[in-house]
């Protein structure tokens, strides 16, 4: 185990007193001395030849190489309260409202996400401060000797998210944490968050991405999801596509989890019978349409939760969600004219996107900025996107994985309702759209997570590092 020192004093915005405790690490004798120092060794497993799992065997293969990692750092995760949630979209804003109203009944609770927009470290937060960048280093200095000694020989080598899971778990650990809201990064079966075992378990909204390595099929992406179900653990999902509603059932019917749906007239049991109202209205302070469904999955997820014995106040789920923050997502910037920036990166998200900005947004015209990334369905984007807009500015985010320019050309031009401009970076991107608008017109930008954060840096937004 490692040596703590516990020197107490953060300010951990907690909400009614809630505490937890602040250890900081003696440094130990390392090289590992400075931020980049740690930054460089976490990234430094990022493999850009590296292949996705091609076969079950190969997957199941990642998890026996977390479980083995855990084991080495002496399972930080062991007896820590838990909630798992995956999906497609819609799983962080639905990990920041489960966080934000447990955290609002006065406990400590840890949060870990992915990606991140700006800081490496909005991955590992607890009660939503960022881990400290010297605690990070210490972290990292005391894993480094346990991952270097670790034989990939049998299992491979370990990657930038298993480590960055080992991290966090170990931070919530030792600060404490009542409860671990954990994000699934890609999957869920085969993925590192899996051999969490949480309290409760939620899916959010599921739909086409990552099909090279989830399947094609829509049952075969939630056969993928389902892996984060436990024997005898509650699991609540929005409503689903028809294809991914009958695998939720058949595998949570396997698995002996009991089965929830957040559906519009409140928390509605599988196995029949009446739904159970929520105790709020689900409105949360994220905007959007489709943040109302991940609204009543995150107050789901916190019925359940008050059925294991966490007493979670209505009190508190009021104020969660009306306190939560999720940047990035549906994030209305009040520039002239006004900025809307969303992670929109599938076709379905994109659709949803379009709804929203229907409903809630008004404005004159639409000037859309787009970019995404190589492995994102362009196709299915700019259907759903490019007919609203009245011009637009294609960008690349500047991330090795942004799509070419000429590829987003050739699937936008068969939408296009007038001018199209194409620009190297998001912030000259920005400074196009600034050329076509008018005051009332709404510049959009979207495609990615890291055009949105290129853009929330441009804007002046970013979270410093």
């Amino acid at each position: 185990m490692f040596q703590i020192v516990n020197r107490g004093g953060a300010d951990n915005l907690c909400y009614d007193g809630a505490t937890c405790l602040d250890t900081r690490r003696e440094m130990p004798m390392s090289y590992l001395r400075t931020y980049q120092d740690a930054l460089d060794y976490i990234y430094s497993f990022i493999d850009p030849a590296r292949k996705p799992a091609a076969t079950p065997d190969a997957a199941a293969l990642n998890l026996r190489r977390i479980e083995r990692l855990l084991a080495a750092v002496g399972n930080p995760y062991a007896g820590m309260a838990a909630v798992v949630v995956a999906g497609t979209k819609g799983k962080g804003s639905t990990a920041a409202m489960v966080e934000a109203m447990v955290r609002a009944s006065g406990r400590c609770v840890g949060l870990f996400t992915s990606p991140h927009l700006h800081s490496y470290r909005e991955r590992i937060q607890v009660n939503r401060e960022l881990i400290p960048q010297g605690e990070l280093i210490a972290l990292t200095a005391q894993l480094r000797p346990i991952i270097d000694a670790f034989d990939p020989q049998l299992y491979g080598s370990p990657t930038t998210f298993e480590l960055t899971l080992l991290l966090a778990l170990q931070h919530f650990a030792e600060r404490g944490t009542d409860l671990a809201v954990l994000e699934v990064g890609l999957g869920g079966r085969f993925d590192a968050v899996s051999m969490v075992q949480p309290l409760v378990a939620a899916i959010s909204s599921i739909s086409y991405d990552h099909t090279a390595i989830l399947g094609p099929t829509l049952a075969e992406i939630a056969w993928n999801k389902t892996g984060i179900m436990k024997p005898g653990v509650p699991v609540v999902s929005v409503p689903q596509q028809p294809e991914a509603s009958a695998v939720i059932a058949t595998e949570a019917a396997a698995m002996g989890a009991p089965l929830w749906l957040a559906d519009e007239a409140g928390l509605l049991p599988a196995s029949g019978g009446a739904p159970q109202p929520y105790p709020v209205l689900p409105q949360p302070a994220l905007r959007g349409l489709f943040q109302i469904e991940n609204a009543r999955l995150a107050l789901g997820v916190a019925m359940l939760l008050r059925e294991t014995g966490m007493d979670v106040p209505d009190s508190a789920l009021f104020t969660g969600l009306d306190r939560v923050r999720w940047p990035g997502r549906f994030e209305l910037v009040p520039t002239s004219p006004r900025v809307l920036i969303d992670g929109a990166h599938n076709g379905d998200s994109a659709q949803k996107l379009v709804a929203a900005i229907i409903a809630g947004v008004p404005h004159d015209r639409l000037i859309l900025i787009l970019g995404t990334s190589r492995d994102k369905d362009i196709a299915a984007i700019a259907a759903a996107l490019v007919p609203l807009a009245a011009a637009v500015v294609l960008t690349r985010s500047g991330h090795p994985r942004s799509m070419d320019l000429d590829r987003m050309v050739a699937e936008v031009g068969h939408h296009l309702r007038g001018p199209l401009v194409v620009t190297p970076d998001v912030r000259s991107a920005l400074d196009a759209a600034r050329g076509l608008a008018g005051r009332h017109d709404l510049l959009v930008v979207t495609g990615s997570l890291f055009v949105a954060a290129a853009a929330r840096a441009a804007l002046g937004l970013a979270v410093s590092d």
